[in-house]
């Protein structure tokens, strides 16, 4: 059987449940090449929740969202968030009446985030209101929050400590960041859900993602560490040279202390992880490491990642 996507032709199907681990745009654009390779039911994504906030009467979890809409086939790829040919009227009317609308959300994207902020106070968990969103968009991969309880990523800058989506959209990532926090400090627990995506799968990827804002709030969930150790576990470096591909991972990584390169990021699994890839183009060299296209410019250019793993895996 031939299976056909996006121009481009595949044999078959390869019968194996992978769970990814995800935050920001990175892994969402691996899922777009998984999803080439996999059914959407043998997909369960663990989604980073350490940058979700209450706004402007709404429960904004941008991952999640992201990788919601993503398997619902509304995610505007140009941007890797929002709901593809949205309108921003509301949005503008909050700017209109003088309100610090920093996030820029659009219609049918606040209309979810309404809904959400309903469900939390109706009672339910995360876990239990993104089960129920996922089922009104016809998501059948399964998509879980990494926990259920509060646990904010928090940027200390030289004006005061913010929410990262302050420092991040309302500040555009200019302030220099002196260190990486969460609140509260403790660890919470990892979503049922998350540890039994885990240990139900056969493979787990780490996407390439953040390593300080969009992968290790999700290690840091009591749990999730000791599922992992049972389980094959890959990690993709978001990283060529110095440089992340996107995002404000590089300056975070050094206000942890962490070496911003591919070795950072390996040195930050290496207790977790059996394969570790990086870019071919990556000048860091990780001893043991694999070298494939990382960029993910197209889908072909993810099935061809997803397609080494599983050679590896299988």
């Amino acid at each position: 059987m031939f299976y056909v996507s996006c121009g481009i032709v595949y044999e078959g199907r390869i019968n194996i449940t992978v769970t990814f681990l995800s935050g920001g745009t990175g892994t969402p654009k691996l899922l777009l090449g998984a999803r080439l390779l996999l059914e959407d039911s043998d997909i369960a994504v663990i989604v980073n929740t350490a940058e979700d906030l209450w706004y402007q009467g709404g429960h904004i979890s941008p991952d999640i969202d992201t990788v919601m809409y993503l398997f619902a086939g509304i995610l505007n790829t140009h941007t890797w968030w929002g709901i593809t040919g949205d309108t921003f009227a509301s949005h503008e009317q909050f700017c209109a009446l003088g309100v610090d609308a920093y996030l820029t959300v659009g219609d049918r994207d606040r209309a979810v985030e309404l809904l959400r902020g309903e469900l939390l106070k109706s009672g339910m968990t995360l876990s239990e209101a993104t089960c129920d969103i996922c089922r009104r968009l016809n998501v059948a991969a399964t998509v879980v929050p990494m926990t259920d309880n509060e646990y904010t990523t928090m940027i200390q800058t030289c004006e005061g400590v913010m929410h990262f989506q302050e420092y991040w959209v309302k500040h555009r990532g200019k302030l220099a960041p002196l260190n990486v926090m969460r609140e509260p400090s403790h660890h919470p627990e990892a979503a049922t859900r998350a540890l039994e995506a885990i240990y139900t799968s056969e493979l787990v990827v780490i996407g390439p993602s953040n390593p300080v804002t969009s992968i290790m709030p999700i290690l840091e969930c009591s749990g999730v560490i000791e599922a992992l150790m049972k389980k094959p576990v890959v990690a993709i470096s978001p990283f060529i040279g110095d440089k992340p591909v996107s995002g404000p991972a590089r300056d975070l990584m050094i206000a942890k202390g962490m070496v911003p390169s591919s070795a950072g990021v390996y040195d930050a699994y290496a207790d977790i992880i059996d394969l570790f890839i990086q870019d071919i183009r990556d000048p860091t060299d990780v001893p043991g490491a694999i070298r494939c296209d990382t960029l993910m410019s197209s889908p072909e250019v993810a099935v061809g990642m997803m397609q080494e793993i599983f050679h590896r895996f299988r």
